[in-house]
């Protein structure tokens, strides 16, 4: 990648509708965030920019001790329980380091191909402000590559609906690249889910 390209993963949350803590459980022989942090890491994105809430303690002694210190920030959402993923965006941007733009990654998000974010970020343009999406079946899916000329604007942003107000407020600034990636798809927030996660990439 010509540009410096970063990574935001939100993985704040309490994983209710699991059962289970779901960053930390296993696929393919690590937690799945680290399969979320090394999809992104896989593709040269630097830098990285986790923000932690729920078992934060937890989630930090097990990131330390798998990545340098200077390959992620780790930022604190304390008000976790209480708040959307708007405000985990935000703290995440204001601990982000500079970067051209940045792809935006839930935590339970761990199968992202990497031909996927290599698509979204050939289709974003450079002379423009722009987000990019992945689309699959024509819907758009995360992750979405954002200018980082957004970022003032979103760490301002109070409207109606969250990141999906902005993204409507930001309509015209939207462009989109078809992938053919089960992985946008995969977003584990049952126990039903990661198991047929687990089916299908464990080998």
């Amino acid at each position: 990648m010509s540009r410096r390209i970063g990574g935001l993963i939100l993985a704040a949350g309490l994983s209710s509708r699991m059962g289970d803590f779901k960053p930390l459980m296993p696929l393919r022989g690590k937690t799945l965030i680290e399969n979320s942090i090394d999809s992104l890491l896989l593709c040269g994105v630097d830098p990285i920019v986790v923000v932690l809430g729920h078992r934060r303690q937890d989630m930090e002694a097990i990131l330390k001790s798998r990545y340098l210190g200077d390959t992620l920030t780790l930022a604190r959402n304390d008000d976790f329980a209480a708040t959307d993923m708007l405000a985990s965006v935000k703290i995440g941007l204001a601990a982000m380091p500079e970067c051209d733009a940045f792809f935006l990654l839930p935590g339970d998000m761990p199968v992202v191909a990497k031909e996927t974010f290599l698509a979204v970020y050939r289709a974003m343009p450079e002379s423009v402000p722009a987000i990019a999406f992945p689309t699959l079946e024509g819907y758009r899916k995360h992750p979405p590559l954002i200018d980082s000329r957004f970022i003032p604007e979103i760490l301002r942003y109070e409207g109606q609906e969250g990141l999906r107000g902005f993204w409507k407020v930001h309509e015209d600034a939207i462009v989109t690249v078809p992938v053919d990636d089960v992985g946008c798809w995969t977003d584990l927030d049952t126990f039903a889910q990661y198991s047929r996660c687990v089916q299908r990439y464990q080998g």
